[in-house]
Order: C-alpha cells, then structure tokens, then sequence
C-alpha cells in the first residue's frame, strides 16, 4: 500500500489513535491536579500519597479501559502507543505506513491532550508538584527506571499477545487495565511508570524535562519487542492475533480486512 492510499482509506484510524492519547493525557492531567496540587481539595483530604498514588492508578487504570473498549478504540485497536505500534508491526500485523501514521497521531495527539488541560488549568498544571504529570526517574536512578520500564513493558506485552490470542481475548482491554493501575501504585515511584514514548513526551516537552526522555524512548518498545520475540520462539508467529486489543466486535479492521471493503 503507498502513503497517499493509507491517507485516503486510513486516516479515521489515525485521527482516532491520535484522540486516545490525547485523552489519556487529559484525564492524567485532571487527576494528577486533583490527588497532588496542593490547593485541591481532595489533596488535602488525603494526606498519604500512597493512597493517592493509588487513587491515580485506579483512575488512569479506567482511563485505559474506557478508552479500549470505546467505539474509537475498538476501531483503531487502541495502540495509543509507539511501542505497541512497533512491535505489531514487527510482528507483521501493521503494515508500514500504518504504523508511520499511528505513531505520528500517538505524538501529536498526546501533546495536544496535555496543552489542552494546561490551557485551562495552567498554574496547577505547572505546579512542581503537578509539572505536567510528567514521568521521571526515582531517587534509585536513572538505570534503575530504565531496567524497570523494560520489566512493565515486557509484561504487558506478552499478556496483551497471550490473551489476544485465547479465549479471554474479549477482556484483553480490562487486563490491561489492571496492570496499568497496579504499575502506577506500586512501580511510579521507581520509573515514573510510562510503558509508552509519546506519553512521556507528551509531558516532558512543555515541562522541559527531556534529559532523561531517552528512558522512555528505549526502555518501552524494547521491553515490547523482547517480548514479542519469547512468544514466537514458544508459541509460534501463527499464534500471534491481529493488532487490536478488543477485535470481537463489528467496527472494520485496518490491519487484518475485517469489515473493510477495500484495504489497499
């Protein structure tokens, strides 16, 4: 398929990836403002930041889900993210200008979302207790995170490949919800918890934060890929189930033709 046919036939597709991102960045800078600006109320009526940290989760957790399991999400696949993108197209259930395209809307739509909610609520956005929900290195270091954000990303992965691909694969988004939340409760503190390159840019760009970015650009789609390749070593490439995160339903299909009258 050439770039100008992938425009022409997928560009609802990448528009819907881009509105993902972008309102998962809305509803993290929401709840971020909410649990940690010092002036909300809910900030000060909850004073331990572990159970705010899990509050966050949950909230973002349920982000997650609403957004796969919404009419956009089960049409895209719900990526909205870089590394998912790239490691299905490694696996060759996206093809090349696709995967261009989705990763273009994951960027621009994640940085849209987040300028919107600084356009409105900029000086709590800006809060060095907000700064952007911006995710960051613990105090353990910057190798630590990386290596953790390897570990979360492999993970979800191969949970996102192996219930795809079996008779659970329905609540493949609500998995992955879970896992979400639990990252953000109990690894945050270590990484920042991102799992995903264009959320992390998202925030970092306006925060100016991008020394450490590299983190997030690395650690996330290798996690991914690695594995990505464990699950075909044991189970075989045939094994492997096309790239939506929720496919039983009746929107069309970009990457395996389900639904589409022409695709390319």
């Amino acid at each position: 398929m050439t770039m100008r046919a992938a425009l022409r036939l997928h560009w609802p597709e990448y528009l819907m990836e881009a509105a993902e991102l972008g309102l998962f960045m809305v509803s993290a800078g929401l709840f971020g403002i909410l649990l940690e600006f010092p002036g909300s109320p809910v900030h000060q009526a909850l004073s331990n930041p572990v159970l705010r940290r899990v509050l966050m989760g949950l909230a973002m957790g349920a982000t997650a889900i609403a957004i796969i399991y919404s009419p956009w999400g089960k049409q895209s696949g719900a990526h909205f993210n870089p590394a998912v993108t790239l490691t299905f197209f490694r696996l060759g259930k996206v093809r090349g200008w696709d995967a261009l395209f989705y990763v273009v809307a994951q960027f621009v739509g994640g940085l849209v979302g987040i300028l919107l909610v600084a356009a409105v609520l900029r000086a709590m956005l800006f809060h060095p207790s907000v700064n952007f929900v911006a995710t960051v290195p613990g105090p353990q270091g910057v190798w630590v995170a990386w290596v953790a954000e390897v570990v979360i990303a492999f993970i979800m992965m191969s949970m996102i490949l192996r219930v795809t691909s079996s008779r659970l694969a329905r609540h493949t988004g609500l998995f992955a919800g879970m896992l979400v939340a639990i990252y953000i409760a109990l690894e945050s503190p270590i990484s920042g918890m991102s799992m995903n390159p264009a959320r992390s840019f998202a925030s970092a760009a306006p925060a100016h934060l991008l020394s450490t970015l590299w983190i997030y650009f690395t650690a996330p789609p290798l996690g991914m890929l690695l594995a990505a390749e464990l699950f075909v070593r044991l189970k075989g490439r045939s094994q492997v189930a096309c790239a939506k995160l929720h496919h039983q339903n009746d929107k069309r299909c970009i990457h395996c033709g389900k639904g589409c009258k022409q695709n390319g």
